[in-house]
């Protein structure tokens, strides 16, 4: 999978999503603030939802439409979303931001308005949120644009997650592991899920609702191709989300993390320098601790373990007793084969 010429895959560093949903608190100028942050802390992407009140229920006060539990509790669906929603109007001049420092956007959709307005200003790609998963038409509908899909898997099972992928018409799509519960709670099986999707998907990752880099860290130690996260200014806006939203700092510092831990389980060999060569001065090997004349045979006291270890292995030095010099060796010289009848 590409988005905007950057490849995405299990294995590789993993692509970094700034989720910003609500957090823009109904201020576009936040907004694009948010994208200027998203792009300092070290993401790779900011994303946002692309709904409106409308688009996405309707305005009911019936029971079926009131929330029950969670940090949403006692509000109507129309009015969380009403809150919380990305004014169309915003994004051509949040792609304009977006462009202008450097970062890639795109948005979550929810049918078939949303997919039309984004692909009339150019979104590079499509994601899919958990509660969306089960709306196949929905992701047919998205995957004919040709555009890459990322698909949250919260709550779904294996059937739903397997006609997600037969609706995706495998358009170069991803699946993220998600808990949905915000915030979600650090031994909650995100890590589990993870596994399971990469045994079973292409491409995998996590869209992460804990308030703590920990999950990404593990995510990306076991070849995760995506993390997302929140992202917020200030942790004490009053945002919907921002009790499990992560500020600049957090990210960057979930961002630096990764990097490292992404770093240190690439495959060995695949370095352009191996850090490990400036400590090899203080690897024992065999070196000649006297003058050795060709012919001379070789035994303890003319050849010994010693550092650095520039010579041939320690374990070699029974093997080598008793052989003769094939030329002058010279003292301090690192011993190696063709020194050796």
């Amino acid at each position: 999978m590409k988005i905007n010429g950057r490849e995405i895959a299990n294995g590789l560093m993993p692509y970094l999503i700034c989720e910003i949903s609500c957090n823009h608190c109904g201020d576009i100028h936040k907004a694009t603030e948010l994208i200027k942050a998203a792009k300092k802390a070290g993401a790779d992407a900011v994303k946002f939802q692309a709904y409106t009140p409308d688009t996405i229920t309707i305005d009911h006060r019936g029971p079926d439409f009131l929330i029950k539990a969670g940090p949403w509790k006692g509000q109507s669906l129309y009015d969380l979303y009403k809150k919380a929603h990305t004014p169309f109007a915003w994004f051509p001049a949040l792609y304009g931001m977006a462009d202008h420092v450097g970062i890639t956007m795109f948005a979550s959709v929810f049918d078939k308005s949303s997919v039309d307005m984004l692909e009339r200003i150019g979104c590079p790609a499509y994601k899919i949120a958990s509660m969306e998963i089960v709306d196949t038409p929905l992701i047919r509908y998205a995957a004919d644009t040709g555009k890459p899909l990322i698909i949250s898997t919260g709550m779904a099972s294996e059937l739903e997650v397997g006609r997600a992928i037969h609706a995706s018409r495998r358009n170069s799509t991803a699946f993220l592991a998600c808990v949905s519960s915000y915030p979600a709670h650090p031994a909650h099986p995100e890590l589990n899920r993870l596994r399971v999707l990469m045994n079973t998907t292409d491409i995998s990752g996590i869209s992460d609702h804990t308030v703590s880099d920990e999950m990404a860290i593990g995510a990306t130690a076991m070849g995760a191709a995506i993390i997302e996260k929140h992202l917020i200014l200030d942790s004490s806006e009053d945002s919907l989300d921002a009790d499990f939203s992560l500020t600049p700092e957090e990210f960057k510092r979930m961002a630096d993390a990764v990097s490292n831990v992404w770093m240190s389980t690439r495959p060995m060999g695949s370095e352009v320098h191996d850090p490990e060569e400036d400590s090899r001065i203080f690897r024992r090997s065999l070196y000649a601790v006297e003058n050795i004349r060709k012919g001379e045979k070789l035994n303890e006291s003319n050849v010994r373990s010693i550092r650095p270890g520039n010579g041939m292995p320690p374990a070699m030095l029974p093997k080598i007793l008793g052989k003769r010099a094939a030329v002058d060796i010279q003292r301090g010289t690192a011993m190696s084969r063709e020194l050796i009848k």
